[in-house]
C-alpha cells in the first residue's frame, strides 16, 4: 500500500510513521518541514497541499491518507481552529474526489465534551471548545464525504496522550520542565479525576494498524479502554522517569468542568489489534 501521512513532523506523525516504515507499505510524508526520517520506503512531499486543486495527484495517488495535520491542537481556543476548517474540508472533499479510496482522520475526545463513563461511536457529542468544535464539524462533514464517493471513512479518537513529553504541552510535558527549571514540587488538584491515558507510541501502532485494514471503520477509539486516576498516572509517571519531583495535592481545585471518570470504549481497536 501508498499511505500518505499528513502533519508528518507534528507531535503525533514522526511516531506513526516510525510504525509504518516497519512494513513493507511505502510512505509519503507531508508537511512544511521535513520530519527527519531517512528511509528508503518513506518519501517526503514539503507543499502545502491545502492549497494544491489535486492533492490527491501531488502525493502520487496514496492508497490511504491519515490525515494528522492540525494547527494549534495543544490550544483548545485558538482562533486557529475555525479559520483553517473548511481548508480541511476542501483538502478531504479533493482527495476523496479525485479517487482516493480510504481516509483515516484525526480525531479527539474533545468532540465529546463533558461526559461520565465510556465513549464510544454512538456516544452525542457536545463539544464545549473550539477544538473540539472544529473536530466535531470535520467528523460529520468528512463522513458525509466518504459516503458521497464511496470510500472507507475512519475516524480515529483519541484520548489523554503522554510520551515524546519533550515536544508534547500536557501535564507529563509541564513537570518535565518544571524538573529542568529545578523544582522539587509539583501545584496539582486533588488528582481524583479518572481519564483513559495511552502511550505516544501505543496510539501511533494503533492509527497505523486502523490504517492497513478496511474491515472495522466509523469512529474507532485509540485508547487504553482503562480509567486511570490522574494522581496515579502521574505518580506512576514520576518514578518510572526517575523524576526528583513530588505532587502538591490540592494546590488547586478541581475544575467544575472536568469530568469525574471518562474513558473510551476499546472493542473495535482490540478487533483490528487481534486480527493483525
Amino acid at each position: 500500500m501508498k499511505i500518505l501521512v499528513t502533519g508528518a513532523s507534528g507531535y503525533i506523525g514522526k511516531h506513526v510513521i516510525n510504525q509504518l516504515i516497519n512494513t513493507e507499505h511505502r510512505v509519503i510524508a507531508n508537511d512544511f518541514s521535513n520530519p527527519g526520517i531517512d528511509c528508503d520506503n518513506v518519501e517526503y512531499i514539503g507543499k502545502n497541499l491545502f492549497e494544491s486543486e489535486n492533492p490527491y495527484e501531488d502525493a502520487d495517488r496514496p492508497d490511504v491518507c491519515i490525515h494528522l495535520a492540525w494547527k494549534d491542537g495543544f490550544v483548545h481556543n485558538s482562533n486557529a481552529h475555525m479559520e483553517y476548517l473548511s481548508d480541511h474540508y476542501k483538502f478531504v472533499d479533493r482527495m476523496l474526489s479525485a479517487g482516493l479510496k480510504q481516509i483515516v482522520i484525526m480525531g479527539s475526545m474533545h468532540e465529546v465534551g463533558y461526559f461520565e463513563g465510556a465513549i464510544d461511536e454512538n456516544t452525542p457529542c457536545n463539544p464545549l471548545s473550539m477544538y473540539g468544535i472544529a473536530k466535531d464539524c470535520l467528523r460529520r462533514s468528512s463522513k458525509l464525504l466518504a459516503e458521497k464517493y464511496n470510500a472507507v471513512w475512519q475516524w480515529i479518537r483519541a484520548y489523554y496522550i503522554y510520551g515524546d513529553d519533550k515536544r508534547g504541552n500536557s501535564i507529563f510535558a509541564k513537570i518535565q520542565q518544571a524538573v529542568e527549571n529545578g523544582k522539587t514540587t509539583f501545584p496539582f488538584t486533588t488528582g481524583k479525576n479518572k481519564y483513559d491515558f495511552i502511550h505516544i507510541d501505543t496510539l501511533a501502532d494503533m492509527i497505523a494498524s486502523v490504517a492497513t485494514q478496511k474491515e472495522v471503520n466509523g469512529i474507532i477509539n485509540c485508547c487504553s479502554g482503562k480509567p486511570v486516576s490522574l494522581g496515579e498516572q502521574i505518580e506512576s509517571y514520576i518514578k518510572e522517569n526517575n523524576l526528583n519531583i513530588s505532587l502538591e495535592y490540592g494546590a488547586f481545585p478541581d475544575r467544575p468542568y472536568d469530568s469525574p471518570a471518562v474513558w473510551g470504549n476499546d472493542d473495535k481497536i482490540r478487533k483490528i489489534l487481534n486480527n493483525k
